[in-house]
């Protein structure tokens, strides 16, 4: 399969109003994790599976974030302005898509990140991503394999790696959106310009048979809500480092 994925977007405009009183005067992608912010623990996995550029939206305390990315080489960063109004997810892909170009791109949360110790799971994403039946292609984690993480799944998996919605999410079966998505930047044609939601196209794209996952392998997942799960994140990097040393 070829690798048409050269672009990333990161999404790192939210309030993280939970972390606070942290983000009061810290945006949470700048939130330190283990010596490390999740933005570059997010940026570092796009540039280990072979992005060359990175979007990356801001809104609240935006100025900290332009000024961090302009410190990395690596990937090209460009920077999508929602300082005038707060798009949530799917209007931050829409008015980020001149900068992402017309081929299929990845997008990450800069508040959630993973570690892994096997083949990097971006770069198996992007070999199997299949543009002809897919429209989006989401990492998924199974429950046992996340820290931070209270509730259940989200999705179901058939033996072709389509998905659909876990209708009870409490099945211990079910699996987890981990913040890594590949898109065809076709199925935004037409798309509303102002605040909407990602999920209005994972539905479609489930009507359409063309929802598919790829289930994370050899990682371990994370997400930082709260103060108190920074220190819980922090020993499990710790726990997972000794033991993967």
């Amino acid at each position: 399969m070829v690798a048409y994925v050269k672009k990333a977007m990161i999404l790192a405009a939210g309030f993280g109003t939970r972390l606070r009183p942290i983000t009061n005067t810290v945006p949470k992608p700048l939130v330190p994790v283990a010596g490390r912010t999740m933005l570059d623990r997010s940026l570092d996995l796009a540039e280990a599976a072979g992005i060359a550029e990175a979007v990356v939206n801001v809104h609240y305390l935006a100025d900290r974030i332009v000024a961090h990315c302009a410190e990395r080489t690596s990937p090209a960063i460009r920077i999508s302005d929602e300082t005038d109004r707060i798009l949530e997810t799917g209007g931050g892909v829409v008015k980020a898509l001149p900068l992402l170009g017309t081929e299929p791109f990845l997008l990450l949360n800069a508040d959630t990140f993973w570690v892994e110790w096997g083949r990097p799971n971006l770069a198996a994403m992007i070999e199997a991503f299949d543009p002809k039946r897919m429209d989006i292609l989401l990492m998924l984690c199974r429950l046992n394999d996340t820290t931070g993480h209270a509730g259940g799944g989200d999705f179901q998996v058939d033996g072709a790696h389509r998905l659909t919605r876990l209708a009870d999410k409490t099945d211990p079966s079910g699996l987890l959106y981990a913040g890594a998505t590949i898109y065809n930047p076709a199925i935004f044609t037409g798309a509303a310009t102002g605040p909407h939601s990602l999920n209005l196209y994972y539905d479609r794209a489930i009507a359409d048979g063309r929802l598919f996952g790829h289930v994370m392998e050899d990682g371990h997942w994370f997400t930082v809500g709260t103060p108190d799960a920074l220190p819980a994140a922090e020993a499990k990097l710790a726990e997972l480092a000794t033991r993967h040393a």
